[in-house]
Order: C-alpha cells, then sequence, then structure tokens
C-alpha cells in the first residue's frame, strides 16, 4: 500500500500506470491510495512543527532582527486537473489552473501552518485573512505582519558586493526581509523537489 502511495506522489502518474506496474486492480489501488492518504492526515501534529517565536539569543543571521517573530510567510501555486466549467476561478494570472496554497515556515524551514484549497486567482491577502477568520486559526489578532517597503531595493542580488550594502534604514529592513522570503521559498521548494505530484498537474481532484 504504501510503496503505491509513494510512487504516485513520487512520479505523479495516473491509477492505470500503478494497475500496470504493481499488478493490483483500479478498485485496490484507489482504496489503498486514500486509505494511506488519511494515514498520512492523522500525521498532522507530527508533520506541522509548533509554534516558536525567534528568542532573543537568535545568532541566525537571517533572523536575529526578528526577535519575536513566528517564521516567513508565503504563498505557492500547485497545478491540477479540473472540469472546464470550473475552471474561470482557478485561473492564475499566467493563465495555469492551480491552488493556491498558503505556508508558514520556522527559520529551519519546517512548516508550522499550511492553508491548502484557495483559487490561484486568489489574492494572498485575501486567503490570509481566511487564514485569521478560522476557528482554529494559527494567529491571535496581536500579531503583526511585516511586508517589504514598496519603494526600497529588495531582491538579493541588488545587495551583492561591498559597495551595494544598505545606507538606509528602509534599504537594511528589505535587504533582511528579503533573506526570509528566501527561507520559505526554499521550504516550498523542498517537497516539490522531492514529489512531482506538486510540480506537474495533479490528475487527482482539489480535495485530494
Amino acid at each position: 500500500m504504501v510503496a503505491m502511495f509513494l510512487h504516485v506522489l513520487a512520479h505523479d502518474v495516473k491509477s492505470r500506470v500503478i494497475q500496470r506496474e504493481f499488478v493490483r486492480s483500479e478498485e485496490t489501488v484507489s482504496r489503498h491510495f486514500n486509505l494511506i492518504l488519511l494515514v498520512v492526515l492523522r500525521l498532522y501534529d507530527e508533520l506541522i512543527k509548533k509554534l516558536v517565536p525567534i528568542t532573543n539569543n537568535c545568532t541566525d543571521q537571517r533572523w536575529k532582527c526578528f526577535k519575536n517573530f513566528l517564521g516567513a510567510l508565503d504563498g505557492t501555486y500547485i497545478k491540477f486537473d479540473l472540469p472546464a466549467v470550473d475552471r474561470p476561478t482557478f485561473r492564475m494570472r499566467k493563465g495555469k489552473i492551480t491552488t493556491n496554497v498558503l505556508g508558514i515556515c520556522n527559520m529551519k524551514r519546517d512548516f508550522v501552518y499550511v492553508l491548502a484549497g484557495w483559487e490561484g486567482s486568489a489574492a494572498d491577502s485575501w486567503i490570509l485573512r481566511d487564514a485569521l477568520a478560522r476557528h482554529n486559526r494559527l494567529l491571535s489578532k496581536c500579531w503583526k505582519f511585516f511586508c517589504l517597503i514598496q519603494s526600497e531595493s529588495y531582491h538579493l542580488q541588488e545587495w551583492r558586493g561591498p559597495e551595494n550594502a544598505p545606507t538606509t534604514a528602509k534599504e537594511y529592513f528589505n535587504m533582511k526581509h528579503s533573506f526570509t522570503r528566501n527561507v520559505i521559498e526554499s521550504a516550498f521548494g523542498v517537497p516539490k523537489g522531492h514529489w512531482a505530484i506538486l510540480r506537474g498537474k495533479s490528475y487527482y481532484p482539489l480535495q485530494v
């Protein structure tokens, strides 16, 4: 059962491929896949790490300026198949059919929160408001979110070399913010690198 489940995730193949390679019926493949999926969902508390704010004695150069922060937040797009009638709301600005997944990771790139299922056309701010409004919401109203300063340089390549070092407090903040942004992008990149089902257009419905 586990081997079939992992094969689907690692190679993003249809059930009929699993049927052929594991010599099992369609009913057996579907039943076993869903059984293992339910087990994985029950491991949520093990897979999603507990919230631990960044402490005052943090020595990591990327995070030491963000004491008491929970981590870095961003969204990522996951492609999947959908009936034509439902596609317009899930079509992102680049035209692909996706779901927009919100994630928060800590300084070790461990996820501390994930909210999946939103339409690809949804703005990140809408999804964040939904996360705050849910009964099992991760964040209380006292937490604040720090975005980049729009009027200043932001991308890390702009700071390369001693001659490009920040000269103002706003530039310094954007440089540090950019470092933490790279952490959450890397956190999303690791599972996408391991599991092809997160990179290609999944054959499974959005709920799965």
